[in-house]
């Protein structure tokens, strides 16, 4: 049996197609919608991938113009130097930042979805989708947390954190948050490879 904390609905045609967690949520796109498309899933990654099933490189390969950015972390070892940046889908860079010593991974990508974020606020770009392959940073963005401990070596990247999360305290993130499926699409375009 399915867990309804799990349950999300994916909904393709509707008042505002989209992936909603309550069924509240999702019967407001669909009831009294002629045509309406709608389908429960017991996990957001499946929803996810039902819902943009063709990664977004397929579209960019097509020659479509894809408003999205891929941000990914590079940390060296458990407790090692650590660097993150975004990348359009195009491959062009956004950004890049660090390394700093005694980083961990996690950390990294919370930065780099939190620096993205900001960046494109800036940039008044709220249109452009950003894209993470860690479950755990996406979760610690929403959550407005990150765990992190201080070391000797690693104060500046404590600061960043700090800043990070009173940025998301103070500033909502219109742009869509999304997770990148390295499973069925290959690595994420800012990857560092170095695996």
């Amino acid at each position: 049996m399915t867990d309804k904390k799990t349950r999300h609905y994916v909904v393709w045609k509707g008042v505002r197609p989209g992936i909603y967690s309550t069924w509240k949520e999702a019967s407001k796109q669909v009831l009294g919608y002629s045509g309406a498309r709608l389908k429960r899933f017991g996990c957001l990654e499946d929803a996810e991938l039902a819902f943009h099933p063709h990664s977004p490189l397929d579209l960019t390969a097509t020659g479509e113009v894809v408003p999205a950015l891929a941000v990914d972390s590079s940390c060296r070892g458990a407790l090692g130097p650590l660097e993150f940046r975004g990348v359009w889908l195009t491959g062009e860079p956004y950004f890049h930042v660090g390394p700093y010593e005694d980083g961990m991974n996690n950390v990294g990508e919370f930065l780099a979805v939190v620096h993205a974020a900001a960046l494109l606020k800036l940039d008044e770009r709220s249109d452009v989708a950003i894209y993470s392959d860690s479950l755990t940073a996406l979760r610690w963005v929403g959550e407005k947390t990150c765990q992190v401990k201080l070391t000797a070596r690693n104060t500046l990247i404590f600061e960043l954190v700090s800043r990070a999360l009173i940025w998301l305290e103070a500033n909502h993130i219109d742009n869509p948050l999304l997770k990148w499926h390295t499973q069925h699409w290959g690595e994420i375009p800012a990857d560092f490879g170095r695996k």
